[in-house]
């Protein structure tokens, strides 16, 4: 119990101020080798179910020094999920953030962030929490790519619509841009693109997003599936089109 009580504290408190809903509870998630923070709205089990999955957190401090802790400072993800009106709604954090004990190590927020062990991770959190039924994935930046990979290699999770935010869906190309390390010790989505291609999915890119611009998205998701919001940054969206996002299922 104090343990959840100082975890709560620094999720209220930490770098951003973030209000926790009382319709959401605190629940860790035993996920694989993990164990995944999670907060979570479920009114009505049984029903679909909308589940947020974190960006990649502070893999990185200002000096490009992988962290010593991914969790992530900004709010965006957790104000979307806090403030969706659907009955049952899930924020998903990654392996690692807000709960930091082994076998957390370096890797799997830096070159593992989309590791075998870290999509089977989420497959395992989204099993526990939506059992059968149908399952909206909003993945923010690099949660795009662990949305976007567990459905494509876990076609038993009844996943109907996945929903991608400033989404580094093509982390090669990425890393390729940024002129950073290669993710070597991780899944790449374009070994899966033609299943990809099949699914259900909305891309959102922010016109002005730097870390993953555009161009990275459209190049991948294609034309069709992919909307491009004047104004927006990486993790700043107007709020007629966080609304829009929140609302669909």
């Amino acid at each position: 119990m104090k343990f959840l009580v100082l975890l709560t504290v620094f999720f209220i408190c930490g770098c951003t101020s973030v209000r926790i809903p009382e319709n959401f509870s605190y629940r860790e998630i035993q996920a694989g080798i993990f164990t995944l923070a999670s907060w979570q709205k479920i009114e009505k089990p049984g029903r679909p179910v909308k589940i947020y999955i974190e960006g990649d957190g502070r893999a990185f401090n200002a000096y490009g020094i992988p962290s010593a802790d991914p969790t992530p400072r900004g709010k965006f993800v957790r104000e979307l999920a806090f403030n969706d009106p659907h009955e049952n709604v899930v924020y998903l954090a990654r392996p690692c953030q807000f709960i930091n004990i082994p076998p957390c190590e370096q890797k799997y927020w830096t070159t593992g962030r989309f590791s075998t062990e870290v999509i089977e991770a989420a497959a395992a959190a989204i099993r526990t929490t939506a059992g059968q039924a149908p399952v909206t994935l909003v993945g923010f930046s690099g949660g795009a790519q662990v949305a976007a990979l567990t459905a494509v290699l876990h076609p038993e999770i009844n996943i109907k619509k996945i929903i991608t935010v400033s989404g580094n869906l093509d982390h090669t190309a990425w890393t390729e841009l940024h002129k950073v390390m290669p993710l070597k010790d991780s899944l790449d989505l374009n070994d899966y693109k033609e299943i990809f291609d099949r699914k259900n999915s909305v891309n959102y890119a922010g016109e002005k997003d730097r870390i993953v611009p555009p161009f990275l998205i459209r190049n991948f998701a294609g034309e069709k599936k992919t909307v491009t919001v004047p104004g927006a940054s990486h993790s700043s969206y107007p709020g007629k089109v966080t609304e829009e996002i929140m609302s669909d299922i």
